[in-house]
């Protein structure tokens, strides 16, 4: 298994994850996070991922996964060398990978060490065995407009919750996932615990916070 999950962006040392990339380093841009939100932001912000990773050398296409059902997921998410998922709103990214059917396919090809799975913010912390907790910082409502309902539990590609952002005063968000990392501490939950420039590396049995 690779994975490159990054708090922030591609975080202070992007080449880690280029490194972990093998074959024609090609593959998938997922943006829906941020489904619901202003298309034309989405739009120029679907500009700025595809080029910061074709700095890095890797090169990919947005893959939208609201045109994507059960019956074509397969076929239309192929077989990529890796994935990158945007940050955004946990919950919304959930609910579209689940009814697109791209969750379950994302799995196994992370499992099986098929792809890198790479991204930061959200698209780390939907791989947690539970969502629950982080409510406190993403609220559900913008996904029960999105998609009609919420779902709490995680891919369970992680043993833990991942928690970005931490100490991390530039970052809007930072004092909130402070109280959710609290709230884990207290009910006794491990975490992996991120600032912003950090990332979760894992490579094999190999695991660093760089």
């Amino acid at each position: 298994m690779r994975l490159y999950l990054s708090s922030f962006g591609l975080g202070d040392r992007p080449e880690l994850f280029s490194s972990l990339v093998t074959g024609e380093r090609r593959g998938w841009v997922i943006m829906n996070a941020i489904d619901g939100q202003d298309e034309a932001r989405r739009i120029a912000d679907r500009r700025i991922q595809l080029d910061q990773l074709d700095r890095i050398g890797l090169h990919a296409d947005d893959l939208d996964l609201r045109t994507v059902d059960p019956g074509t997921a397969r076929e239309r998410f192929g077989d990529p060398d890796f994935v990158w998922v945007r940050g955004g709103n946990v919950f919304v990214l959930r609910m579209a990978l689940a009814r697109s059917g791209l969750d379950q396919i994302l799995i196994e090809h992370t499992t099986q060490d098929r792809l890198v799975y790479a991204g930061y913010s959200a698209g780390p912390c939907v791989l947690a065995p539970s969502l629950a907790g982080l409510e406190r910082c993403d609220p559900t409502d913008p996904c029960i407009v999105a998609y009609g309902s919420v779902r709490f539990d995680g891919l369970g590609v992680l043993d833990r919750p991942f928690v970005p952002h931490l100490d991390s005063p530039g970052h809007p968000e930072s004092s909130m996932l402070g109280e959710v990392a609290a709230a884990y501490g207290a009910a006794g939950q491990a975490y992996w615990a991120l600032k912003d420039g950090q990332a979760l590396v894992i490579q094999g049995d190999r695991t660093m916070i760089s």
